[in-house]
């Protein structure tokens, strides 16, 4: 078969393995370019390091000790476009560091805060300021001894919502995307690539094809490499291990708390889910089953004694109601400690249009996902030609099309069609999903209209809604990817909701794999 004939009729011009959000925000982006895309990905979305971050849209003001200024800045950028494209899962948050006697000196911490606020095109995000623990209400909760704080802007998001609506939105615009979907083969041919999926349960397996591949497979990045694409001793990335505890609310004000450690790293201590406390991060090398990440228990002990450093009432691991784990994939720079590693990322081509060419993608942070989409389709565009212009960065996610309004505001409009329901329900799903609420909602006149009830707030038209649209599979999809009401409903509850929604998929047929929900 000559190479012109086999190009001509491939499944897919670009072909992306992994359904983090660096696959799908290249799906996405891609898509909307006008080239044909498939995205396979061997759990649910979301499932790995993409679900375990500590959920912060950021510069990082730490990378600055490490002369990354590069990224910092692009990370700065990108936290009001993301904002304002996510404005229901994305929202600003202010971050409370105490100045520590002994550590980074304070004149370090203004000057940092000081490039912070200005070298990255700040906007609508209020500046940094100095506070008065001793009478501001963020002194409260902590030791006596501490007097002076730095205050500064970065957002929240909800990290794995984020990927889901990437997804969505690369699906509407033309996307296959495949959940619980194994690449296991991938061969060059005639120019193209044959690439062999299996489908995860059912055993199934089937070939496409595909001009171009994206290896964004994460912290599996390099497996790919070895065991799917047959190649030898490699080595790109330093997988990296960061953990989190959740303990019940520490603190009543809407802040968050950046500490310094005394071994140079330093920890956020986060509102969370309105009646929490997150604590993290972790940073240790990992060289385990990635496929079974789970916090160790002196990385718990770890964490309760670095918050307790600083809160005046201790935190202690008994406390502890989730933890959860994720493997970084960073591109492995040499550096000598964990935290120390590079969070920037880096292409690598193998191969050009005549042989098929490999896109692999190592390293990267949340907050510059869609600048790292926008190089990949730089190199992609390079050797597979121009389609059309970048767009993602003023093109709203499923749901956050309500600009013209306040997100209380949109609150407020869905409550005044919907008088019955609680008001507590409607925030949760405006956050959760923008304007589209009103889609689950329908035209329901009580709580009765949305169907079971599965505990807490969970509704079965909103499961529905995830299963239909969401390629949601199991109750941990909904739970603690699409949702984390996997924090209220209690065991019982949630194995009522895995047997409704096997019966239910059972029933209509629902495939493993989805294509355009």
């Amino acid at each position: 078969m000559a190479a012109s004939d086999f190009t001509s009729d491939l499944d897919y011009d670009v072909f992306v393995i992994g359904g983090g959000i660096n696959g799908a925000g290249v799906a996405r982006d891609a898509a909307g370019r006008g080239f044909s895309v498939g995205l396979a990905e061997k759990d649910d979305l979301a499932s790995g390091t993409s679900s375990g971050s500590t959920k912060l849209i950021h510069g990082g003001l730490r990378y600055l000790e490490f002369y990354e200024f590069r990224l910092v800045r692009e990370a700065l950028v990108e936290r009001e476009v993301l904002w304002l494209n996510a404005p229901h899962i994305i929202w600003p948050l202010r971050f409370v560091l105490p100045h520590q006697a002994g550590l980074r000196p304070a004149w370090m911490l203004r000057l940092g805060l000081y490039l912070y606020d200005y070298i990255g095109g700040r906007r609508c995000l209020p500046p940094a300021r100095t506070i008065d623990l001793r009478t501001d209400p963020a002194g409260k909760p902590l030791k006596p001894g501490f007097s002076k704080a730095f205050e500064y802007s970065d957002c929240w998001v909800q990290d794995a919502r984020l990927v889901a609506l990437n997804a969505r939105d690369a699906a509407a615009r033309g996307a296959d995307i495949m959940t619980r979907t194994e690449c296991t083969g991938l061969q060059r041919e005639d120019g193209g690539w044959r690439i062999t999926l299996k489908d995860r349960r059912t055993g199934a397996t089937r070939q496409v094809t595909a001009r171009l591949v994206v290896n964004a497979a994460g912290p599996w990045v390099d497996a790919v490499l070895t065991r799917v694409a047959g190649l030898n001793r490699v080595h790109n990335i330093r997988l990296v291990q960061g953990s989190h505890i959740v303990v019940p609310r520490l603190f009543d004000h809407d802040r968050c708390y950046i500490f310094q450690n005394a071994d140079g790293r330093v920890m956020f201590a986060i509102p969370y889910e309105n009646d929490f406390t997150l604590i993290g991060t972790t940073d240790r090398d990992f060289d385990g089953d990635l496929d079974h990440v789970a916090i160790a228990g002196d990385e718990v002990a770890y964490l309760c004694a670095a918050a307790s450093e600083y809160f005046a009432n201790p935190v202690t691991p008994d406390q502890v109601v989730w933890t959860y784990s994720a493997v970084r994939p960073l591109y492995d720079d040499g550096a000598s400690k964990a935290q120390e590693a590079t969070r920037d990322y880096v292409l690598k081509i193998d191969g050009d249009a005549e042989t098929g060419a490999l896109v692999n993608v190592f390293g990267g942070k949340i907050t510059t996902y869609r600048r790292l989409a926008e190089a990949v389709m730089a190199d992609i565009e390079g050797i597979l030609g121009t389609r059309g212009p970048a767009w993602t960065s003023s093109a709203a996610l499923p749901g956050g099309d309500f600009r013209a309004m306040t997100f209380d505001r949109l609150v407020d409009d869905i409550g005044a069609r919907h008088p019955a329901l609680p008001r507590p329900l409607i925030h949760r799903l405006v956050r959760n999903y923008g304007t589209e609420a009103r889609r689950i909602l329908a035209d329901a006149k009580s709580l009765d209209a949305l169907g079971t009830c599965f505990g807490a707030d969970l509704y079965e038209a909103e499961v529905r809604f995830l299963i239909d649209r969401e390629w949601a599979r199991t109750a941990d999809d909904v739970l603690w990817r699409r949702s984390k009401l996997g924090l209220r409903l209690s065991a019982d509850e949630a194995a009522r909701l895995q047997s409704w929604m096997a019966r239910v998929q059972s029933e209509a047929g629902q495939p493993m794999t989805g294509a355009k929900p």
